[in-house]
């Protein structure tokens, strides 16, 4: 059975002569889905986009992320193991080719735990090599996605 998703993007970028040439417009839109705070957004940087907003590139790493977090949270919670703090700083490296297109070639995801004393490390780390038979957003990358965990251990 599937399972439908939808957004709204809407371009904000108009400054009043649409695209009459390439520098007549901005790269900027919202993500603007009915019932949830807008999502103010720009192109990448290195193509002149606003350093303060998100891009696409940024929005997949972070979709990547959050769904293995998620996952995460859901096994340690069912394997008994206590999670009072979760952060992840994921990196993805992209290339570029002559033409201009790009794409993602790995992701790396370096998440950090904060788990309770009694927490056993060995199935804590076992974790995060199950998730990606089971996240939404791993499964649908064509890149490789690898962990780099670490954990802290509560007093």
């Amino acid at each position: 059975m599937g399972q439908n998703y939808t957004s709204r993007i809407v371009w904000t970028g108009n400054r009043g002569q649409g695209t009459t040439h390439y520098r007549s417009y901005d790269r900027t839109w919202d993500i603007a889905v009915p019932g949830k705070p807008a999502v103010q957004c720009s192109n990448d940087p290195l193509l002149g986009g606003d350093p303060a907003k998100m891009n696409p590139e940024d929005l997949l790493l972070s979709a990547l992320s959050a769904c293995h977090m998620l996952w995460y949270l859901h096994y340690a919670s069912d394997a008994g193991i206590v999670v009072t703090h979760y952060t992840d700083t994921p990196v993805g490296v992209g290339e570029v080719e002559r033409s201009g297109a790009g794409r993602f070639i790995s992701a790396t995801l370096r998440p950090v735990a904060t788990l309770r004393a009694d927490a056993d490390l060995q199935i804590a780390r076992a974790i995060h090599h199950r998730i990606h038979e089971v996240c939404f957003i791993a499964r649908s990358v064509s890149f490789p996605v690898s962990y780099e965990p670490r954990f802290i251990m509560e007093n």
